[in-house]
């Protein structure tokens, strides 16, 4: 399979390039990147032979059959429908859009293309996660609250790597876009009450630094999520799932209980990497021609919660 990575340049481009490389039967033949971007010195230190910043360029070459896009997020919605009209598969970074008519506008484009297009919703694929998930589907837990912290220090616009951004990160349609998710994926359902509190904006990011959301699904189970861009200190998101039968706490691919023991994810995945995990369920669903889990349509329900929220913060 010969792919396409687009922001290769970028942190979580990298990632993908990584993972990319350690899956067999798979090939990088072009990379993308944006205006600032020193795509040429990318492609050349990871020998892919194509490099260009205009992603048309590539979708053009008919030895691409899929896209990664770890572009900007102003660009996901449009760049993942423009893959799909150009007859590319695609895989696009969490989160697929930053508005809902954006995001139903992209599965639309997929359920007119029958391609695979898939978001990166990484939190489904870490193997802490689909630990909880095989166990409360199993019906061994029942997921009482998941209490959720996402911080980040970043009162100047710079990217994971320290380097200036083209663009605005976002709070809620980004990094809170996981944990929706991940709650309404674990819960099996659309959560059923939901509200957002949000601190004041900051005065030339133009963004909320600070929100607090909580949400409740049909099944009673609760989930308060706090997140920050002020928060100075380790960096990234803890997961604490309060269940019947334990309590547990995730820190992206690592896993321990409520007394900080770590819990043996042996045979869980055929990786460590959630990235990895992710990029692993594209190919396949493709090679299958299947819908993968994480598809555009399974992941819009937590676009339509992210609205509610956004409504619940006016």
């Amino acid at each position: 399979m010969r792919i396409c990575v687009a922001g290769a340049a970028g942190a979580f481009g990298a990632k993908h390039l990584d993972a990319v490389a350690a899956i067999g039967g798979v090939e990088v033949v072009s990379v993308v990147g944006g205006a600032p971007d020193d795509i040429e010195q990318v492609a050349r230190a990871r020998g892919v032979g194509h490099w260009t910043k205009d992603l048309a360029e590539s979708l053009a070459r008919p030895d691409i059959d899929a896209v990664i896009l770890a572009t900007p997020t102003p660009l996901h919605a449009a760049q993942a429908i423009q893959c799909m009209r150009a007859g590319k598969h695609v895989l696009v970074e969490i989160p697929m859009a930053d508005s809902l008519a954006d995001a139903e506008a992209v599965v639309q484009a997929q359920r007119e293309s029958g391609l695979v297009a898939m978001a990166g919703h990484v939190r489904r694929f870490n193997p802490s996660h689909q630990w909880i998930h095989d166990r409360i589907r199993a019906g061994q837990l029942t997921l009482q609250q998941m209490d959720v912290q996402t911080y980040f220090f970043r009162r100047s616009n710079l990217n994971a790597l320290g380097q200036p951004r083209s663009w605005t990160d976002h709070l809620l349609w980004h990094h809170a876009c996981h944990t929706v998710d991940l709650f309404q994926y674990q819960t099996g359902d659309a959560v059923a009450h939901c509200h957002g509190l949000q601190g004041p904006t900051h005065p030339t990011l133009g963004i909320a630094m600070d929100m607090s959301i909580g949400m409740k699904a049909p099944s009673g189970a609760i989930c308060t999520l706090s997140l920050s861009f002020n928060n100075k200190g380790p960096f990234g998101t803890v997961f604490r799932y309060i269940c019947d039968a334990g309590t547990f706490i995730a820190r992206y691919d690592d896993l321990y209980d409520g007394d900080e023991k770590p819990i043996d994810l042996t045979g869980v995945a055929p990786s460590n990497n959630g990235i990895e995990l992710i990029d692993r369920e594209f190919f396949s669903a493709i090679a299958d021609r299947r819908e993968p889990n994480a598809s555009v349509a399974q992941c819009l329900p937590a676009m339509r919660t992210l609205d509610r929220i956004e409504r619940s913060l006016r």
